[in-house]
């Protein structure tokens, strides 16, 4: 059975599951947009951080190795959109062991390994789409990750950061879950905030902070990670960090994008941080591994050692990794505008106090899509009547569209009619071609006058382009050429005489409002496919809300202290279920066929100790 069919088993599995977020529906920008409004008053005025401060802070028991001294672990980030996604991640997660296909093996070689399930779970943000309530999480997270893993002997930990989304109703429902030390199915949440460190062994700490929608790190957080981390710090320990964004990415183009990431690392994790003194004295600890969800891609930047000549792909444990995994379930984003180089901290921030020297990374291994793949998937957005195509994936705003559209022509109608003297009825049946043309360009000049007059005043004063108000007023220009040419349709058609004026102005409008919606749509899909960077640049692949390409991180610190990294991707979601009883009156999903997940890459080796040369303080 498909989701629509599951849904109505909604009693039996104890929630709701639901269909993916139209990104680009009219509907869902307004409310979206009214939440961010509501969690920025929050920021302002009742951050969450700060109330968390008169909790007490339990330091949090570390997950029990197996047998062999090993401890596995995994990472998944954005998850809780449609159901289909989601519950594919969470149903890998929740499995004892995954068989999990290699990339090229040699010949000979196994071309499967297997991989147990993590002690630990690490949600790394965005856990709910779009906005955060108590019932979105119940249908959307906690309902099909208790489903995939359903309560048993084995309790896993759980440990979650929150996004932006996830702050959209002010992290109240964030804590009320993730806070309350309870369970999501037999995962056990132990965290009593919204930012956690934890030991996970001899040498090796999980560090996850929240930095609250890109804000400042507020100073009972600052006090928790003084006491339960930056006092325990010794020498030679290594550090696994969790950040809600990748500012390590956005630094490329903002380079005060990483400074509150940068403060933290060098005076909380590499360093120890005395309010009396106003310094910092080492820890002689490293971050070895950063992690991060929100772009929904995987991509992986290494370190440049010393051995220069080595170059980055020679594989070397001691080489820092930045890591991106943002596939738990959220529509799939780009990865062609991703930048090859890094520089940390970005030469350009205007930080004071930052490291005199950067470190340099480059992108490593595979990304995931691949730029090539990113690219050609990008462009389906403008690619008519396939399913991903901008108005049938979301469909209000192509009725939307449409709306407008009508009541553009009606408009232009009536500016016809006076232009001509005549009726509307009349100005529709007996417009030459030519003269409807001459009324478009007359009144086309209107807009485009703007456009024209902000582009030079931008040349010639050297002042920076106003990329916004450009990009809205082109958007505006290229809807009402397809106003003009709709127009121009009608005025064409051989309205035939016998037809009363009311069937000729209901035809017209049928018209105006399909052929608004189709075109519009199209013309509206060219002009994000044009735009190159912004946030309507990420509409390309957001309006289509792919729900294929998931995927998650599987880790394990081995006993000898070195930590592997296992990047597993679905290319392909199962979108086919069956209903499983777990007890009288209860069910859940389960896959009617076979999930099979794969390796994006081999898996990455990451020693506890990394170069020698620690950045000069």
């Amino acid at each position: 059975m498909n989701r629509q069919q599951l849904a109505r088993h909604a009693g039996a599995l104890g929630f709701a599951p639901q269909d993916c977020v139209r990104w680009l529906s009219p509907v869902s920008l307004v409310r979206i947009g009214l939440k961010v409004v509501v969690a920025e008053i929050f920021a302002d005025f009742g951050d969450k951080r700060e109330l968390q401060a008169v909790f007490t802070a339990p330091e949090i028991e570390p997950p029990t190795p197996d047998a062999r001294g090993d401890l596995w672990f995994d990472y998944v980030s954005d998850t809780g959109d449609g159901f289909d996604a989601t519950y594919n991640v969470a149903w890998l997660l929740g499995q004892p062991e995954l068989e999990v296909a290699l990339p090229d093996p040699a010949p000979g070689e196994p071309g499967t390994i297997v991989l147990p399930r993590g002690r630990l779970l690490v949600l790394g943000g965005d856990e709910v789409y779009p906005t955060a309530s108590v019932g979105a999480y119940e249908d959307r997270t906690t309902g099909p990750f208790g489903a995939a893993f359903p309560a048993g002997a084995d309790h896993p930990t759980l440990l979650a950061l929150p996004g932006n989304h996830d702050w959209y109703d002010g992290l109240s429902s964030f804590l009320r879950i993730f806070t309350a030390r309870s369970f999501v199915g037999s995962w056990r949440t132990v965290q009593s905030r919204s930012y956690f460190a934890v030991r996970l062994r001899p040498g090796w700490w999980l560090v996850g902070l929240d930095s609250q929608l890109g804000e400042y790190i507020d100073a009972p957080q600052l006090d928790y990670f003084h006491t339960q981390l930056s006092t325990r710090l010794a020498p030679g320990d290594a550090i696994i960090f969790c950040a809600a964004t990748p500012a390590w990415v956005h630094g490329a183009s903002n380079p005060d994008a990483f400074n509150s990431l940068h403060y933290f690392e060098r005076n909380f994790l590499r360093g120890a941080f005395d309010k009396d003194t106003q310094t910092a004295t080492s820890t002689g600890a490293q971050v070895r591994l950063w992690l991060s969800g929100d772009s929904h891609h995987y991509t992986r930047y290494e370190e440049q050692g010393p051995d220069t000549e080595a170059g980055p792909a020679t594989p070397d444990p001691r080489r820092t990794q930045l890591v991106t995994c943002g596939l738990g379930g959220a529509y799939l984003s780009e990865t062609y505008t991703l930048p090859d180089h890094l520089a940390l901290p970005p030469r350009g921030s205007r930080m004071r106090s930052k490291d005199p020297t950067s470190r340099a990374f480059t992108r490593a291994g595979s990304t995931y899509p691949t730029p090539e793949d990113s690219r050609r998937l990008s462009r389906r957005l403008a690619v008519p009547f396939t399913k991903v195509w901008l108005p049938l994936r979301n469909p209000w705003f192509g009725f939307t569209i449409g709306a407008v559209h009508l009541l553009l022509f009606a408009v232009l109608v009536g500016l016809l009619s006076v232009w001509q003297s005549s009726s509307v009825d009349g100005a529709l049946r007996h417009t030459p071609v030519g003269e409807a043309a001459l009324f478009a360009l007359v009144v086309l000049a209107l807009p485009l006058v703007p456009v024209v007059v902000t582009a030079v005043t931008a040349v010639i004063g050297g002042a920076d382009w106003p990329v916004g108000k450009v990009s809205a007023l082109v958007a505006l220009c290229l809807q009402l050429v397809v106003a003009h040419l709709l127009l121009i349709l009608a005025v064409a058609l051989p309205w035939p005489a016998s037809w009363p004026d009311a069937v000729v102005l209901l035809g017209a409008a049928a018209l105006a409002c399909v052929g608004g919606s189709a075109l519009g749509s199209e013309a509206f899909a060219l002009f994000i496919l044009l735009v190159r960077r912004g946030e309507v640049a990420g509409w390309r692949m957001a309006g289509q809300a792919v729900e294929d390409h998931k995927g998650l991180l599987r880790m394990c610190l081995r006993a000898d202290g070195s930590l592997e990294v296992y990047p597993i991707v679905l290319d392909e979601i199962c979108r086919d279920w069956d209903l499983a009883q777990v007890s009288p009156g209860s069910s859940r999903p389960v896959p009617a066929t076979p999930l099979r997940p794969r390796l994006v890459e081999p898996a990455i080796h990451l020693s506890q100790k990394g170069f020698d040369d620690e950045p000069a303080r």
